[in-house]
Formats: C-alpha cells, structure tokens, sequence
C-alpha cells in the first residue's frame, strides 16, 4: 500500500551520504533525485524512500510521533543495520532486541533526528 515515505532534512548531500551508506546495506539505491529530493528504494516499483528540502523554503523539523520502520530477514540483519546507523552518526533510540513475541527492532534518529527503525518479524 505504501507508495513512498518522505522526511525532511536540511542538509541534503549530508542526508546522502548518510542513506547511501546505510540503505546500500539492505540493496537500496538511488532510483530519482534531483537539486531538492533523493530517493531510494531496492527497486522501482517497491516502496521508496525520500529525503527532501521542505518546498516552503522553511527549515526541516521532526514530527513527534512519527516513525519510519524498515523490514529486513533477520535479527542479525537488524543488528548490524543498527550499528551501521549509529556509526554513520544517527543517535539511538533503542538498543536492538525482542519487543513482544516475534518482534525484534533497532531504533535510532538520522542526522536530521527523524526517527526510524529495522525490524524483522517472525
């Protein structure tokens, strides 16, 4: 259902380099970008995700509440992604770790502080 999912930054070459290295690690890539947006996604027609300059010129901000959750095939995939973010510069949110029956999740806010996870279910 989800087409695609757009945060925020201020600092776009900055957002890049962090998503190029951190989303490269689950296959994603670039797939349209120009002076304003990046997006990313492990293929066309799957959903995406974007980084942006906000269209009214005003600065980016953080919406309270408001998560961006990434699905992968293991907890040692979710570990490792988690040390990736932390190491790329995010800050964590959560240590890795079981969160209910069959839920394991890494937390952590990129370089602008949106907050997103990797999860693996099962």
């Amino acid at each position: 259902m989800i087409g695609y999912v757009t945060l925020g930054t201020n600092d776009l070459p900055r957002a890049a380099k962090f998503y190029d290295a951190l989303l490269g690690e689950i296959g994603a890539k670039r797939i349209m970008e120009d002076g304003q947006f990046i997006v990313w996604s492990v293929r066309p027609t799957r959903p995406g995700l974007s980084v942006t300059k906000p269209f009214d010129g005003k600065a980016a901000t953080v919406g309270n509440g408001v998560m961006v959750a990434f699905q992968v095939d293991s907890n040692a995939k979710v570990d490792a992604l988690h040390r990736t973010a932390l190491r790329l510069g995010a800050a964590d949110e959560g240590a890795p770790g079981p969160r209910g029956e069959g839920f394991y999740a890494g937390y952590f806010r990129d370089l602008d502080g949106n907050k997103l996870n990797f999860f693996h279910a099962g």
